[in-house]
């Protein structure tokens, strides 16, 4: 590697540690907001002591989150009806230990099989970055895998091409895509802050290979692995037909 390959790599990796480092904080969920008539302190303990309800639900779009789609994951002329859609709320463990609950839209087809894999995930304290819908970063791919975001439904094309991803039919998961990086054909990498991640021979955390428990359990449902490709490599992705 040339010396300057080396200091790329390097500055990368800084800026993948910051992208986890806004993961956390972005998990930090109500702990230190000052609600009226609370000091922190008061805040903090009364959050501390709640007890935390996990929740794995699947129903119709509701109007709200309809709204939010409308525009960003769901463009005009889409052609995956809502009516086909479910919306998902997911409990889940992030990268500091701390229980979450996300939200993923999804194809009804699979929204039993996600109920099931992520309870399990859940049970087995299985990290997760965050979950949250890809509109919340304006219906951006790249916004959301920068974020190390998980999710499933977002009506767009292949990189790089005409053809529908299956992301657009919503029969396609992406997890903790900022270590699971997408490598086409070419080599090109993204997101481009998942460039340490590439070399899959290294041991790092949050790594899916073929002895991870997101592995396991998304194929023990019928889905198979972007890991498994012979030609480029989508480590993050797991997709049903």
């Amino acid at each position: 590697m040339s010396a300057v390959s080396a200091v790329a790599v390097r500055c990368l990796f800084f800026v993948s540690l910051l992208s986890l480092a806004g993961c956390r904080q972005r998990g930090a969920g109500t702990a230190g907001l000052a609600l009226p008539g609370a000091t922190a302190s008061e805040v903090d303990v009364e959050v501390a002591e709640a007890p935390f309800e996990p929740v794995f639900s699947a129903e119709a779009i509701p109007p709200e989150v309809e709204a939010r789609m409308r525009g960003k994951t769901y463009p005009e002329g889409a052609s995956t009806s809502l009516s086909e859609l479910r919306y998902l709320r997911l409990s889940y463990v992030d990268f500091d230990g701390l229980p979450r609950t996300g939200e993923m839209v999804c194809n009804a087809a699979i929204a039993d099989d996600l109920l099931e894999i992520f309870q399990a995930l859940y049970e087995a304290k299985y990290p997760i970055c965050s979950i949250r819908l890809v509109d919340d970063f304006g219906g951006s791919d790249d916004e959301s895998m920068r974020a190390d975001n998980t999710s499933c439904f977002n009506f767009r094309t292949v990189p790089g091409t005409n053809r529908l991803s299956r992301h657009a039919l919503g029969m396609a998961v992406d997890v903790n895509p900022l270590e699971n990086p997408y490598i086409n054909r070419r080599g090109m990498v993204m997101p481009a802050e998942g460039q340490p991640y590439v070399d899959r021979s290294q041991d790092f955390p949050h790594k899916i290979d073929r002895d991870d428990l997101c592995f396991r359990l998304f194929l023990e449902h019928g889905f198979s692995w972007g890991g498994n490709w012979p030609a480029g490599k989508d480590y993050q992705h797991f997709e049903k037909r």
